[in-house]
């Protein structure tokens, strides 16, 4: 059974896709459980692959407005997953990012990289992500594309609700009062909300985090990979391996 290392697992929803099909997942430190990449450093060969994907804030399409409205963005931590692997020298290792993210290099591998909609894979979302799979020998990640999708519905935010708010910035560039006001309330971060975030990630009916308050929850859950996506990579992944054997 190969062992996998995931670092950035969150509430592990890319995990589990890859143990479904039969992988072994350890979870590195993640924010949410009060762990630091900074100070993880995994033993040199010991994992056979590693997955994850380093917070996208700092690439992400709406980081002009949250900027604009005075607040940081997380910092770009894609140079800390590239020391990880640099580390741990694994067979192969997969990055998930959002589209505008920079595709990772590490010396020694070769990086195939495909842009992967949920939808076109099984899923019910329009979510668009990078994944980039690094190999000794340029193997390449071909997810299996289903020949006919529905029309996608709007991706589960970290922020709460479905789909985009309308949004315009006041004379200062500061978000207008109106907006500030639409954000926090649109389908923000409730029960509902919850729920509905799981039905659109592939999350059972009944799944729940209890320790978690539903703002954190919504968040947990909008910042996973959804499991048809994750599922699809995770079987791409293992069809490369056994070609190349």
């Amino acid at each position: 059974m190969p062992l996998v290392l995931s670092l950035f697992p969150g509430i592990g929803l890319l995990d589990q896709a890859f143990e479904e099909e039969g992988f072994c997942v350890v979870r590195g430190p993640d924010p949410l459980w009060g762990g630091d990449i900074h100070r993880f450093h995994p033993e040199p060969s010991r994992f056979d692959g590693v997955i994850g994907g380093p917070p996208c804030q700092a690439f992400s399409r709406l980081r002009f407005i949250v900027e604009a409205n005075g607040y940081e963005t997380a910092p770009n931590l894609i140079p800390e997953y590239e020391r990880c692997i640099a580390e741990a020298q694994p067979a192969w290792f997969v990055m998930e990012n959002v589209p505008a993210a920079p595709v990772p290099a590490v010396p020694g591998y070769i990086i195939q990289h495909e842009l992967v909609s949920d939808v076109w894979v099984g899923g019910i979302t329009s979510r668009l992500r990078r994944f980039s799979f690094g190999t000794r020998d340029g193997r390449k990640l071909q997810p299996e594309i289903v020949a006919l999708h529905p029309e996608p519905e709007h991706s589960a935010l970290a922020s709460g609700g479905g789909r985009p708010v309308p949004v315009a910035l006041g004379g200062s560039g500061k978000l207008k009062r109106s907006h500030k006001s639409a954000l926090k309330n649109y389908g923000y971060k409730t029960t509902d909300a919850f729920r509905e975030h799981c039905r659109k990630q592939g999350l059972a009916p009944d799944f729940d985090l209890p320790p978690f308050t539903v703002s954190a929850k919504v968040k947990a859950v909008g910042n996973g990979v959804p499991l048809p996506m994750g599922r699809a990579i995770a079987r791409a992944v293992k069809a490369a391996l056994q070609a190349a054997a």
